[in-house]
């Protein structure tokens, strides 16, 4: 057996494999052999059946399969020794007719190579990280969350200010059918208002669905829809007032603080809107660094220039998937998956460039911060090492759960190495101004 590759250009090449009669024919007579010794055929004995029959029926399929071995197995072992950086997999080439009985038998197979290229770490426009900071009207609104969260519900007769009603909303031709809670203060309009407010309970209104809330968010979870779909709403619908409670707020004083946080870190208001700042910047972090690692992908693929073997990955395409494709099925599956190839091309290149390989340690540890983080959520007390090292285990068992965990942690490792080696400038803004200036207008 012979292996030889031809080089087209940098991008693509052909292997060709000669196959040599003696590399397979042994093997073909053991597995007919077999066959003869189990074969069932009417007229002769078990094991007797003439091996010219069993060569007529099998061999030509035996000696198929055999060759198939050799070429796999031969095939991804040159790969392997040349240490040969493909993209996708070597796609046969196919020939019309195969002469099974030849001296030899030659096959070719195209690989498409992955290209040469220098990551640009830093590009000539500079990325924009957004740190959010919660302002005094975000903070005053959690504090007061806060207090109808932990305050109490006192039934009344009367809508007024502060009042919520449980309430069921109808349109049986639009199929709603919902029975949220509605902040008497959410709704808008003055004949909206009007009329809740001499709703008694039981009560049931015809009320228009355009304007009929403050803010779309009030609007659609009163409605069970997604913003989008509030312009697909019925003209009306139909509100029957089940309850009308008052809210009283809880006392911001020092058992409410030792509820919400470790009994004496909070003291005082001052403290508490610091660490509800804290909580809410928090939370906002997930978002800009989203938007970060969004664009420091952009800024990359735009920066670091390369050719792909187009042409041979559009040929994989086509046969590469359960079902295949048709040549304008590839292509524009192609142009739908570039950027993320060459992003995974420009991934893989800094990951082995500076050496961001995980490791076990680092996974494991990344795993139990993860464990004591939920259930700080759920305001459980961190476990000891060995219990967090025996749940850490466990998850390590989940194979899904695994990969799942090591690719938020690359994630995380990536978006470190970005911040310090991609000359990332930081810009402090509120929410509004970020979601503003991240997607160009306000949500």
């Amino acid at each position: 057996m012979q292996i030889t590759r031809t080089d087209l250009d940098a991008l693509n090449s052909t292997i060709t494999i000669a196959v040599d009669q003696k590399d397979f024919a042994e093997k073909v007579l053991d597995v007919l052999n077999d066959y003869r010794k189990n074969a069932n055929i009417p007229g002769f004995r078990k094991g007797h059946v003439p091996m010219g029959m069993i060569k007529k029926q099998y061999e030509t399929a035996v000696t198929a399969d055999e060759v198939n071995k050799i070429l796999q197995e031969n095939l991804n072992k040159y790969i392997e020794d040349e240490k040969l950086e493909l993209l996708g997999n070597p796609l046969p080439k196919m020939q019309n007719e195969i002469d099974w009985k030849a001296d030899v038998l030659n096959f070719d197979f195209e690989l498409g190579l992955s290209p040469k290229f220098e990551v640009k770490l830093k590009g000539k426009k500079g990325v924009t990280y957004f740190q959010i900071e919660a302002d005094k009207k975000m903070i005053d609104e959690q504090v007061s969350h806060i207090q109808k969260q932990y305050g109490k519900i006192e039934s009344s007769k009367k809508v007024e200010a502060g009042t919520e009603l449980s309430v069921e909303i109808k349109n049986e031709e639009a199929a709603i059918d919902t029975t949220p809670v509605i902040e008497f203060d959410s709704i808008k309009g003055k004949k909206n208002i009007e009329a809740l407010s001499n709703a008694k309970i039981g009560s049931t209104l015809e009320v228009g669905t355009k304007n009929l809330f403050k803010e779309e968010n009030a609007a659609a979870r009163a409605f069970g829809v997604s913003i989008p779909q509030l312009d697909e709403l019925p003209k009306t619908v139909s509100i029957t007032v089940k309850e009308i409670n008052n809210r009283i707020l809880a006392d911001l004083n020092q058992e409410l603080f030792d509820k919400l946080y470790e009994a004496g870190t909070v003291t005082s208001l001052k403290d508490l809107k610091v660490k509800v700042k804290e909580g809410i910047e928090k939370q906002f972090e997930s978002q800009s660094e989203q938007k970060l690692l969004n664009d420091v992908t952009e800024n990359l693929i735009k920066t670091t220039k390369f050719d792909l073997p187009k042409e041979f990955l559009i040929r994989w395409l086509q046969n590469s998937g359960e079902k295949p494709l048709t040549e304008d099925e590839a292509k524009e599956e192609y142009d739908k998956s570039e950027k993320g190839i060459r992003y995974q091309l420009i991934e893989g290149s800094i990951i082995k460039e500076y050496d961001l390989q995980i490791k076990f340690e680092e996974l494991q540890s990344f795993a139990k911060e993860l464990i004591k983080q939920q259930m700080a959520q759920y305001g459980q007390i961190a476990p000891e090492e060995k219990e967090l090292d025996d749940i850490a285990a466990r998850i390590f068992t989940n194979q899904e759960e695994t990969k799942r965990l090591s690719d938020q942690l690359m994630s995380k490792k990536l978006l470190d190495f970005y911040k310090e080696n991609s000359g990332i400038k930081t810009k402090k803004v509120n929410y509004d101004a970020f979601v503003k200036e991240a997607y160009g207008s306000a949500q």
